[in-house]
Order: C-alpha cells, then sequence, then structure tokens
C-alpha cells in the first residue's frame, strides 16, 4: 500500500458517480426482486456458479459446479442448491449460519452474459430436498435454500475481454506449479508434494461425489 497515493483514493459516493457518470436505464430495468422465466432459462443452463457469503472470519467465494441445472429452482423467488462432497472446510455453510446474505454468479459456457442473484440463504437436510439431487446413487449432505431479492444479467464485457470461452485461450495445466508443489512448498514440506500429486488423480476420482 505504500506505493498507493492517499490524494487519488475515492472515499466517497459523489466523487464516485462524478467519475463514472449515471447508471444506464437498462442496468436498472434488467434488475427485479424475482426469477423471471428468461432469468429460470439462464440458470438451467448453467453447470458453475459461484457463490459467495460473509461471516465472522470475512467474506468467502466457492466455486459450485454440476451438470447444467444443477441448481434447481423451486418457485420464482427459492433457488436450492445441493452441496456437493468438499474438504470439509464448509466455510460458505459455516458463513451462512453466522450472516444469511448471500450473492451468486451463475456461468454458462459459450454465453457472454452471467446472472447475479443477491439474496438470503439457510441450511437444510430436509430429505425430501436432498433426494432432488441423487447422482450415481449419493444424496448431497445438505441443500442451500436462497430467498432471492435481487436477480439481473451482467453484460458480456469481462467474458468478451477475458476469451474467456476461446479454447485458442486456453492454457496447459502444467504451465502452473502441481498443487502437490503448491501445499509442499507453503507448508514447508509437511505435506508430500510428490506424493499428493500422484494420489490426486484417484483421489479425485473417488471423491467426486
Amino acid at each position: 500500500m505504500d506505493m498507493i497515493a492517499p490524494d487519488h483514493l475515492i472515499r466517497d459516493e459523489e466523487t464516485l458517480n462524478a467519475l463514472y457518470g449515471e447508471i444506464s436505464p437498462g442496468a436498472i430495468a434488467k434488475e427485479i426482486d424475482y426469477i423471471h422465466p428468461h432469468y429460470r432459462a439462464m440458470i438451467e443452463a448453467s453447470p458453475f456458479m459461484v457463490l459467495a457469503t460473509t461471516g465472522p472470519g470475512g467474506l468467502d467465494t466457492s466455486p459450485r459446479g454440476d451438470p447444467a441445472g444443477f441448481v434447481h429452482v423451486l418457485d420464482d423467488r427459492t433457488l436450492l442448491i445441493p452441496d456437493r462432497r468438499g474438504n470439509n472446510r464448509a466455510d460458505s455453510l459455516r458463513n451462512i449460519i453466522h450472516d444469511p446474505k448471500v450473492a451468486l454468479l451463475f456461468l454458462i459456457p459459450g454465453v457472454g452474459e452471467t446472472l447475479r442473484v443477491n439474496g438470503s440463504a439457510v441450511i437444510s437436510t430436509d430429505p425430501a430436498l436432498l433426494e432432488r439431487f441423487p447422482f450415481n446413487g449419493t444424496l448431497p449432505r445438505s441443500v442451500i435454500v436462497v430467498t432471492a431479492e435481487r436477480v439481473y444479467f451482467q453484460c458480456p464485457k469481462a467474458i468478451v475481454r477475458s476469451a474467456l470461452w476461446n479454447p485458442d485461450k486456453h492454457i496447459s495445466r502444467k504451465a502452473l506449479p502441481s498443487t502437490g508443489t503448491i501445499l509442499a512448498d507453503i507448508s514447508a514440506g509437511t505435506v508430500g508434494g510428490d506424493d499428493y500429486d500422484r494420489a490426486y488423480p484417484e483421489r479425485l476420482r473417488t471423491t467426486l461425489y
């Protein structure tokens, strides 16, 4: 932060509004407090979503993915998200217990627009809800029930600028440090990097659901 000149920091909305100007009418009109059928179609086409939560430890974002339509639209204000098997940190769930506010960002491969849903959430273990999400004979441990309060699409500028869906821009996983290398270096060798990397493909296969 020593490199950041304090005289150029924006600290109030008046200065921010002067810099960015008025909000376009479309940016306001697209926001509603329910899940419109058009927005439902986007949710049902999405195989990947990012869940943002907040709690005593601060903010958290968590990727969520399954076959397209894995988030169920129960009605025009309610979404159901299966909590699939993970690493048991359960950061998102712990945050929801302390603060129900959540934000969702849905991505659809090949589509520039994303969908944002802001609202509140609870965690349910109701068998009737769990049974809505079978996969290879496995049910989620819980379901996150989201009440939508603000729903709107995001324009495609970020996706276009990033060329996210352009396969010519994809990089090889080998161009980056392996997860084993990262863990070994961060843990000062207490986690064996080579062993971790060798075991990872099978561990991923057997713990996916």
